[in-house]
């Protein structure tokens, strides 16, 4: 039998999912980051600021930011020093950020189109890896985590920002009233898409919950693992250490 992963609320075989979320990215790259500050009234820069805060980018560090897409993580990082490879999978949304860098005047960056799961650098190859609002679209997030654990030096860290489920009574009702039934709605009218926003609020539904996540973390060999919830959980920085 052919394994299966989630798109959504549906089951696909794994060897399809690639594909169908990379339509969906290619769909929303020209609209992304408008899209992020009407679904989450611009908190998401928050979010990303507290993010960055955690990982303490450091001056001459290597940092792999991955499905950095448009490249709001990485333009912070980039602002104090690192040296950071912004990787994605979908060249769309690469696209994006290269002209948005432009755009900032930003020329430090470096590049690169790459799947998670079967990354191209040399092992012990950077300093920091970092994911935002990312690994949930990943098909075998197991292995991702694994090439996480490889391409970082020992004493190397991994930071990932993700969506979650709140623990807040009341809050995960109005949350997840507004994610199915508003969000593809905002999408519809702001980025002419709503089924690719009514997969992204059904995705983060999928994703396992923190607990479970951070023993993924784990298990992929990372030691000192943390769970930082934000919004009761709706959103939640995990952290660890190769050692």
């Amino acid at each position: 039998m052919n394994e299966t992963v989630s798109f959504g609320y549906q089951d696909v075989d794994a060897s399809e999912k690639t594909a169908l979320v990379g339509e969906v990215f290619s769909s929303v790259a020209a609209k992304y980051d408008i899209m992020n500050d009407a679904m989450s009234g611009g908190m998401h820069r928050l979010w990303k600021d507290r993010f960055v805060r955690r990982v303490k980018p450091q001056a001459g560090e290597a940092i792999l930011d991955m499905a950095g897409g448009t490249g709001d993580i990485a333009f912070r990082m980039a602002e104090r020093g690192a040296s950071v490879t912004v990787s994605d999978i979908n060249q769309d949304m690469l696209d994006v950020g290269i002209e948005r860098a432009l755009d900032r005047g930003i020329d430090s960056l470096v590049w690169s189109r790459q799947n998670a799961e079967e990354l191209t650098f040399s092992s012990r190859s950077f300093d920091a890896y970092t994911i935002a609002f990312g690994i949930r679209n990943v098909t075998q997030i197991d292995r991702a985590l694994v090439e996480a654990h490889r391409v970082l030096s020992y004493g190397g860290r991994f930071y990932c920002l993700e969506f979650s489920t709140t623990e807040w009574p009341g809050f995960k009702q109005a949350y997840d009233s507004y994610s199915h039934r508003l969000m593809p709605k905002i999408g519809k009218a702001i980025a002419g898409d709503e089924d690719s926003y009514r997969y992204l609020a059904e995705s983060i539904r999928r994703f396992p919950k923190m607990p479970e996540f951070e023993a993924m973390i784990r298990a992929a060999g990372f030691a000192r693992t943390r769970v930082e919830p934000i919004l009761g959980g709706a959103v939640a920085i995990h952290s660890g250490w190769k050692i």
